[in-house]
């Protein structure tokens, strides 16, 4: 579990320099390449295959099954949460409206928020939370389901996400918002709880959106 935080917090650090990484083919990728073998001309030759997301399957707060199909083709953000959270999340979740009202109803748009408090986040529970935000599944998903498949995917998004006696609530998360390319890799990892790094999530979407 300590290394999910550390990967957390790098992943963090290399969002904040997002700018300084960019190159003519725009947002850096993130994660480690890994090598692959395939045949080639009868020939078995070594490749690389960049991170991406796998795939998933949840449950959002209409009751509607999400998974890898329903970002197909889309932009998207994903954090991590929990409705009874009364530290960070109603910081991140004030700051994603931004991103919502800036891209909500564009077909290839989407923002993923997963529920780590699978226990008591119902589906119930996240359209209660859904409406008290003022969001639509239309663009905005708020997911629960198997505990365990929500703490993978976490770790694929290089994303704190555990339970932890110690932790405020019950529960160790990061304020972190992903940014997910269409072809599900990671593009940019931005600080939730500060305007200033979600104004910068807002343009590098824009800028995502426009070249993708």
């Amino acid at each position: 579990m300590k290394y999910v935080f550390l990967v957390s917090l790098v992943a963090l650090m290399l969002g904040s320099c997002t700018q300084e990484n960019e190159n003519a083919s725009g947002l850096p990728v993130f994660g480690v390449k890994l090598p692959i073998t395939k045949e080639v001309n009868g020939k078995t030759v070594v490749d690389s295959l960049e991170h991406t997301i796998p795939p998933f399957s949840f449950v959002d707060q209409d009751s509607a099954i999400v998974t890898e199909k329903t970002v197909e083709g889309k932009v998207y953000l994903a954090d991590f949460f929990f409705t009874s959270c009364f530290t960070i999340c109603p910081k991140v979740k004030k700051n994603m409206k931004k991103a919502y009202k800036a891209f909500k109803g564009r077909s290839d748009f989407a923002i993923l928020s997963h529920s780590i408090d699978t226990r008591h986040d119902t589906v119930g529970r996240l359209a209660w939370y859904a409406n008290k935000f003022d969001i639509s599944s239309d663009t905005w998903h708020l997911l629960t389901g198997d505990k365990e498949a929500i703490y993978k995917i976490a770790y694929d998004y290089y994303v704190t996400a555990l339970e932890s006696a110690d932790a405020p609530g019950g529960f160790d998360h990061s304020g972190a918002v992903v940014l997910v390319d269409k072809k599900r890799r990671i593009r940019g990892m931005y600080d939730g709880t500060d305007p200033e790094r979600m104004k910068q999530l807002v343009k590098d979407t824009q800028l995502l959106l426009d070249t993708e």
